[in-house]
C-alpha cells in the first residue's frame, strides 16, 4: 500500500491545489496582457506603424506554439518549478540549474522595475508621496498576498485580470462605436483608411518592422505562468488545456483587435513612444476621467505582474531546493501549504528596487525589459527543446504519450527556435535593446559559476566519509 506523505491538504509537491477554472483562465488572460500592452504599444507604434498589428499577430502564432508545446509537458507530469524540472529532465542538469534561477532572476528584474512603475502611477494622484515608500507599501502588501492561501493569489488575480479585460473591450466597443456613429472628433477624422494613409501600412520600412519584434515579445512576456500553477489547479486535465487554447482568440481580441481599433481612429503618427496609446483613445471617445482611469489599470498591471512573479519565484526557489540547488529552507510550505521562505527571500530581494527608487535613470525600465525579455526568450526556447527530446522518448517507449498534443510538432517546434534565435540577433541592431546583449556574458558567467559550484559542493557532500562513532 502505497502512503501519502504529502500534508493533508496538499498535493505531492506539498502544495494546496486551490487554484480552479476561473483563476486559470483569468492568470492566462493576464499573463498575456500586461503593462508592455498597455504603455510599450506606443513604441512599438512609432518603430512600425501600423505594421506592428502583424507583429504582433505573427508573434501571436509562435507564442501559441510554446504555450501547446508546454501544454504537453504539463499533461505529462504537472510539476511546480515547470520549465526548470523539465530542462533538468530533458536536457540535464546544467539547463535545469540555469533554467531555474535564471527565470527566478528574469521575474525578479521584472518585480523591480513593476514596483518602480507602481510608485510612479501613484504620484498622479499623490504626487508629494515619495516613490520608494509607494513600493516599500505595495511590496509588502503583495508578499502578504502571496503568504496566504494559494487560492487568495488566485482571485485576486483574477480581479486584476478582470480589469484588464474590461478596459481593453470597453476601448474595442467605445473605438467601434465612434467610428460607426462618427461620434467625437476621433470617430469623425477616424476610418479604417488610417491604417494605410499616412506612409503606407510600413512607413519605415523592414529593418524598423523586424526591430518592433523584440519590444512585442516584452508585451507577451508572462504567458508561460500557466506552467508554474499546474501543480496546483484542480481538474487541471481539463482546465489548462482549455485555457491554452483559448490564446489565440485572446491575442485576436486584446492586441490585434485594440491596435486595428486604435490606428483606425488615430494615424500611427500621432502616438508617442512616451505616451498610453490606451489614454489617447479614451481620452478622445469622451470617455470622462480617462487619465485617471487608465492610471489605474495600469497600476492594477504593475501589482499583478509583480504578484505574480513572486508566486512565480516562489513556486521555482522550492522546486530547486528539492532538487538540491538551493538551500534546502526554501522547500518547507507553511499550514496553508504555500513556500513561505521562499517566497519572502524573493520579496526580500525586490527590496533592492525600492532602495534605488529614488535615483531611477531615465533608461532604466527600458533596460530592464531588455534583459528581461532576453531571459524570456531563453524560457521559452527551453520549453521549445525540453518538448523536442520529450516527444524522441515518446517515439521510442521511453516516455508515455501526453493527453493534449502539439500536432506536426517537430517543424513548428524547429520553426520556433529558429524565431527565437532570430528575435536574439534583432537585438543587436536596437541601441536600446543591445544592453541585453551587454548583459549576457555576465548572466552566464553567474549562472554557470553558480551552477559548478553547487556541482562540487554536492560532489563533496557525497564523498565525505562517514564519521567513525564516536567511544562511549
Amino acid at each position: 500500500m502505497t502512503v501519502d506523505s504529502s500534508p493533508e491538504g496538499a498535493n505531492e509537491d506539498g502544495l494546496a491545489q486551490g487554484l480552479n477554472k476561473r483563476h486559470i483562465r483569468m492568470i492566462a488572460i493576464g499573463g498575456a496582457i500586461g503593462v508592455g500592452l498597455f504603455l510599450g504599444s506606443g513604441k512599438g507604434i512609432s518603430y512600425a506603424g501600423p505594421a506592428v498589428i502583424g507583429v504582433y499577430a505573427v508573434t501571436g502564432v509562435f507564442i501559441f506554439i510554446i504555450m501547446r508545446a508546454l501544454g504537453e509537458l504539463l499533461m505529462y507530469r504537472p510539476v511546480a518549478g515547470s520549465f526548470a524540472e523539465y530542462a533538468r529532465e530533458f536536457l540535464g542538469p546544467a539547463y535545469g540549474f540555469v533554467t531555474g534561477w535564471g527565470y527566478w532572476i528574469t521575474w525578479t528584474i521584472i518585480g523591480m522595475a513593476e514596483l518602480t512603475a507602481a510608485g510612479v502611477f501613484v504620484k498622479f494622484w499623490f504626487p508629494s508621496m515619495p516613490q520608494y515608500l509607494t513600493a516599500l507599501i505595495a511590496l509588502l502588501a503583495l508578499v502578504g498576498l502571496n503568504l496566504a492561501k494559494v487560492g487568495f493569489f488566485g482571485e485576486a488575480e483574477f480581479w486584476f485580470a478582470s480589469i484588464k479585460v474590461v478596459t481593453i473591450l470597453a476601448l474595442i466597443c467605445g473605438g467601434i462605436f465612434a467610428l460607426v456613429f462618427d461620434v467625437g472628433k476621433a470617430g469623425q477624422a477616424g476610418g479604417i483608411e488610417n491604417l494605410w494613409n499616412h506612409g503606407g501600412i510600413a512607413p519605415h520600412g523592414l529593418l524598423a518592422v523586424l526591430l518592433a519584434f523584440q519590444i512585442v515579445v516584452f508585451s507577451y512576456q508572462g504567458v508561460e505562468l500557466i506552467g508554474m500553477t499546474a501543480a496546483e489547479t484542480k481538474d487541471r486535465e481539463s482546465v489548462i488545456p482549455k485555457a491554452i487554447n483559448s490564446v489565440p482568440w485572446r491575442i485576436g481580441i486584446f492586441y490585434v483587435g485594440t491596435l486595428i481599433v486604435l490606428m483606425s481612429l488615430f494615424p500611427w503618427d500621432q502616438f508617442s513612444a512616451d505616451e498610453s496609446p490606451f489614454v489617447k483613445g479614451f481620452s478622445h471617445i469622451g470617455l470622462p476621467a480617462a487619465a485617471g482611469v487608465m492610471n489605474f489599470v495600469v497600476l492594477a498591471s504593475a501589482l499583478s505582474a509583480c504578484s505574480a512573479g513572486l508566486y512565480s519565484n516562489g513556486r521555482l526557489l522550492k522546486k530547486l531546493a528539492e532538487d538540491g540547488l538551493a538551500p534546502k529552507v526554501f522547500e518547507k510550505t507553511s499550514r496553508g501549504h504555500v513556500p513561505a521562505a521562499a517566497i519572502i527571500a524573493s520579496g526580500t530581494l525586490m527590496l533592492v528596487g525600492v532602495a534605488v527608487n529614488a535615483i531611477v535613470p531615465e533608461k532604466a525600465f527600458s533596460y530592464i525589459s531588455s534583459v528581461a525579455t532576453l531571459g524570456g526568450i531563453w524560457s521559452w526556447g527551453v520549453i521549445v527543446a525540453c518538448h523536442l527530446v520529450y516527444r524522441r522518448r515518446v517515439e521510442r517507449g521511453e516516455a508515455p504519450a501526453s493527453t493534449f498534443q502539439l500536432p506536426y510538432a517537430k517543424a513548428l517546434c524547429w520553426a520556433t527556435l529558429a524565431f527565437l534565435a532570430a528575435l536574439t540577433i534583432l537585438l543587436a541592431f536596437d541601441e536600446g535593446q543591445r544592453i541585453a546583449l551587454y548583459a549576457l556574458p555576465v548572466w552566464a558567467a553567474v549562472l554557470i559559476g553558480g551552477y559548478r559550484m553547487s556541482s562540487r559542493n554536492a560532489a563533496r557532500k557525497e564523498h565525505v566519509p562517514a564519521r567513525a562513532p564516536s567511544a562511549l
